[in-house]
């Protein structure tokens, strides 16, 4: 788990595995509870509904005079997942900008020290799986092997590094993703020289807050993902189908354990909220200018209570749903 200085990475799941350990997209089946507030749990139900249009929904923002056309991506999708492109091609014509999630995040010079000292007091001589109980032990195991990873790659005694760096590992041996949607977005962008807007965060001074986690927490979140690993990745699967024909609802029907088990993390909740707000008055200054923008957000965040939309709208803009617009 060598420290990379400097890394700009497009998802949690590829900083950790580069040894970068991050902040800051519905449960897995039989998933345990997990005993954390989770800031994307309560939706807004009115908000979510099936697209009238053929492909994945959009919703639309105005002030009266512009608009601001709003995918809502998917948190989580296996790589490559085809979907129709229409909409979005027809929309970059004469759009003024493109505003892509802002999730990505990096470790600036300034913070590298801390984080890599961080980092080292995560790490230990042994496997994770050496300090479990026979039967925990076993389990971490299968898990592990199930995805094709030795036991030398979880050397720390942190249940929620453990849990963390085994779920992006998952996610990658499973070749799910939550960047593609974006990927595709900014290429279609680029093809239209539509200029893009995305912002990244330096999680340096995160490093740490890993390790104040309640032992409790830590391990609902091991637990979690132990489970996620065994059930595999049926749920993502059919939520991305669901995601590319307009469904909404069964778009969201999709596991998140890792984005639970971040929202543990001390501060992670404050970061959420920064990137809501972030992304809230990106939209509201992409309506200033003339015409018409797009803004790619993740379901969750967009549709939640205090959610992207939920703030657009308590701030007075007009806000229409796939089934109208």
């Amino acid at each position: 788990m060598a420290l990379t200085l400097g890394v700009v990475a497009t998802s949690p799941a590829a900083s950790l595995a580069q040894g970068v350990v991050l902040q800051p997209a519905p449960p897995t089946q039989a998933a345990p509870q997990l005993p954390v507030i989770d800031p994307d749990a309560t939706l807004v139900e009115e908000l979510v509904v099936v697209a009238r249009d053929r492909g994945p929904a959009w919703w639309t923002v105005s002030n009266g005079t512009s608009t601001v056309y709003v995918l809502g991506a998917p948190s989580l999708a296996p790589k490559r997942t085809p979907w129709d492109l229409i909409t979005l091609q027809r929309r970059l014509n004469g759009a003024s900008q493109v505003i892509l999630p802002f999730q990505e995040v990096k470790v600036q010079l300034a913070g590298s020290v801390g984080a890599a000292w961080n980092l080292m007091r995560l790490r230990t001589g042994k496997p994770f799986e050496e300090g479990l109980d026979p039967a925990g032990r076993a389990r971490f195991a299968a898990a592990r092997e199930k995805i094709g990873q030795p036991a030398g790659r979880y050397k720390t005694n942190n249940a929620l590094a453990a849990g963390l760096l085994l779920a992006g590992d998952y996610r990658d041996h499973s070749n799910l993703t939550n960047a593609d949607t974006a990927k595709v977005v900014r290429a279609y962008a680029q093809m239209a020289k539509v200029p893009v807007v995305q912002k990244s965060y330096d999680i340096g001074p995160l490093m740490g807050a890993i390790l104040r986690t309640p032992k409790p927490a830590a391990r609902a979140c091991l637990d979690a993902v132990l489970e996620q690993v065994e059930a595999g990745p049926g749920v993502t699967v059919a939520a991305a189908k669901a995601w590319a024909e307009g469904d909404t609802p069964g778009a969201l029907d999709n596991e998140r354990t890792y984005e639970r088990c971040i929202n543990m993390v001390p501060g992670a909740q404050t970061f959420d909220a920064r990137t809501k707000a972030d992304q809230v008055a990106a939209i509201e200054k992409a309506l200033k200018a003339p015409g018409h923008a797009i803004a790619v957000v993740h379901l969750r965040p967009l549709l939640a209570q205090g959610g992207v939309l939920d703030q657009l709208r308590a701030k007075g803009y007009e806000v229409k749903t796939p089934g109208e617009v």
